[in-house]
């Protein structure tokens, strides 16, 4: 939605290099550049070389994340690696691209912070206890950091219930259910939150909102 909206989009990911690349070289104005948000080192150098290649930043898309899949009363198996794992990409990884960004956001006058959380953080669901958690804790650090960066920067969320993704493929069970279940009668395409995160970016008047993006699910 930012490159039809005649965006320069910085794509970015820490393994799926090949795929990465692919989604840049499919945009008019792109780069990929491979950064694991986890590492505060590798997030400013992120920042630098996107600012070196474009001249300023505008909106941050904060959407990488990871979880591990383990049923809630399985807590044996949710070990001090599984919640570091988790918390360290989920919510540092935010914490650090959001600091890494603030000075050239700030210097635009209007910059704009987008963090993809989840449903999970929301309502007893998800993947796992620390992957709903992790997004839980994103959400509210959405809210902290909306009233600590204005005016000169705007920073929202989006919630999504289940998106058809090649990592939600085998999860056709959960997928049965929100069809059945939610008003709008299916799971979510990538595409119907890339449209949410394009309307928070234009929504200059909101700040410090997490949008949820579930079809109506949560109503269920």
């Amino acid at each position: 939605s930012l490159a039809r909206a005649g965006a320069s989009v910085v794509i970015n990911s820490s393994r799926s290099v090949a795929d990465g690349k692919a989604v840049a070289d499919s945009l008019p104005r792109a780069r990929y550049i491979q950064a694991d948000v986890a590492d505060d080192a590798a997030c400013e150098a992120l920042v630098a070389e996107t600012l070196a290649e474009f001249g300023r930043l505008d909106v941050l898309v904060n959407n990488a994340g990871t979880t591990q899949v383990i049923p809630h009363e399985d807590l044996a198996a949710v070990t001090d690696e599984v919640w570091q794992q988790i918390l360290t990409v989920n919510v540092l990884g935010t914490w650090h691209m959001t600091r890494a960004s603030v000075p050239a956001l700030r210097a635009t006058g209007d910059g704009v912070v987008i963090n993809v959380t989840s449903v999970a953080g929301l309502r007893a669901t998800g993947s796992s206890i620390p992957y709903a958690v992790s997004k839980a804790g994103i959400n509210h650090l959405t809210l902290l950091l909306a009233k600590t960066l204005g005016p000169q920067i705007r920073v929202n969320a989006v919630a999504p219930g289940l998106v058809d993704t090649p990592w939600t493929a085998g999860w056709d069970a959960i997928r049965e259910r929100v069809r059945a279940q939610a008003p709008l009668g299916r799971t979510a395409l990538p595409g119907d939150i890339a449209e949410a995160v394009m309307g928070l970016v234009l929504a200059r008047f909101v700040t410090g909102q997490v949008l949820t993006v579930d079809g109506g699910m949560t109503l269920a």
